[in-house]
């Protein structure tokens, strides 16, 4: 497969400035965050279960069990561990030498941004990004490794899907198993996970066939620049591939989007044993995997409140009691959404702090080069083939 390097386009490479997201140092946006997350909890916590008729179940969360809630916070940091292996392991030491501390700040600092600004996880796209662009990586290597981060991340979602939603179905796995909560979600997944092969497949010089088509028209460079989009896609798809085809290089990126997910699970099921709820492995996967489809909510920061009543929704339809489900799926958001987000602004003022340390020492390259000094910070790698 072709490198990274391969595929830079001059006007995608050109050295700027990136702006810092303003996300945790604007007051003005904070606040407007908070208030708005306030609102939805207000509207998912108090006015929920009066409409619904689940008295008594925010009364409920004094009977959890102190130690399944251990469990459950063990998990949490078990989950911290997992995302940042996901990002070293795809960023890669041979790609981009970032160490585990600035991995660590990136990642944590990202999934603040996720929980807070945003849905889909847009806020940790942009600081990932701006981050990584500091670093030094060239524009669209940093996209095509976000990219492969995002698809190895979300194709372990999709899989899951197929696999336990079929597993349901057909008897395999104990459980409730109405169609629509099986079947349909799994077919979805796999039409995705289809089309992302599919994706895989747009040559790597499509961005040149289409200049070489396009050559002579006035709307030649914006062909171009249109058509880089779906060429880094590729590039990341196939980078994704490569990691799952070969464990030497991408087994760190592997274990990690797995154990993300899998400890995810984990503090849900902890979450429900808290409250002596014995629920079948197959329906715990199955109705936290459709319930974070609420994640895509476009007006919810992180997709507060709406994750919440997805997931709620998802398993009172498996047939379980709902002041219970409330009960845990509340806990569970408490240890998997909000713990994170107060290291994860933490992470990012000690970002902050390495960007400017990273930019004062390339300031300084030329003199330490002149001096024979050996130059610190990150460096760029040439990639090998995946």
């Amino acid at each position: 497969m072709r490198n990274d390097h391969d595929v830079v386009d001059r006007d995608l490479t050109e050295e700027g400035e990136e702006t810092e997201p303003s996300f945790f140092a604007s007051p003005k946006r904070l606040l407007q965050t908070g208030l708005v997350v306030l609102l939805l909890l207000a509207a998912i916590y108090v006015l929920l279960p009066k409409v619904v008729g689940i008295k008594g179940a925010v009364g409920q969360l004094g009977d959890a069990s102190p130690v399944w809630l251990v469990v459950a916070l063990v998990f949490t940091v078990l989950m911290f561990f997992s995302y940042v292996a996901l990002f070293r392991g795809v960023v890669g030491e041979r790609v981009h030498h970032l160490e585990w501390s600035a991995s660590y700040q990136i990642t944590m600092a990202g999934l603040a941004a996720t929980r807070l600004f945003s849905a889909g996880g847009a806020g940790g796209i942009v600081l990932t990004y701006w981050a990584l662009r500091k670093a030094g990586m060239e524009r669209r290597q940093t996209a095509t490794r976000m990219v492969a981060f995002l698809i190895l991340l979300y194709a372990v979602y999709m899989v899951a899907l197929v696999v336990f939603g079929i597993l349901l179905r057909t008897g395999v796995l104990s459980g409730e198993a109405p169609v629509g909560l099986t079947i349909v979600p799994a077919a979805i997944a796999g039409a995705l996970l289809v089309v992302g092969l599919l994706i895989a497949l747009i040559p790597d010089d499509f961005e040149r066939r289409l200049a070489r088509f396009a050559q002579g028209y006035r709307f030649q460079r914006l062909a171009q620049r249109l058509a880089s989009a779906p060429a880094t896609l590729a590039t990341g798809v196939r980078t994704a591939i490569g990691f799952v085809r070969n464990p030497s290089r991408g087994g760190l990126a592997v274990v990690g989007a797995v154990g993300f997910w899998a400890c995810n699970i984990g503090i849900l099921w902890a979450s429900f044993h808290a409250y002596n709820v014995h629920i079948p492995l197959g329906v715990v996967v199955q109705g936290f995997f459709i319930g974070m489809v609420a994640n895509l909510f476009p007006l919810a920061p992180g997709g507060v409140g709406a994750v919440d009543a997805g997931m709620i929704g998802t398993f009172v339809l498996f047939g379980l009691p709902s002041s219970e489900v409330f009960a845990a799926v509340l806990t569970y958001r408490l240890a998997a959404f909000w713990l994170p987000i107060p290291p994860g602004i933490v992470a990012f003022f000690q970002l902050r702090r390495t960007i400017a340390r990273w930019e004062e020492d390339r300031a300084h390259a030329p003199f330490a080069a002149g001096m024979g000094e050996p130059l610190r910070g990150p460096a760029i790698t040439s990639e090998s083939k995946v």
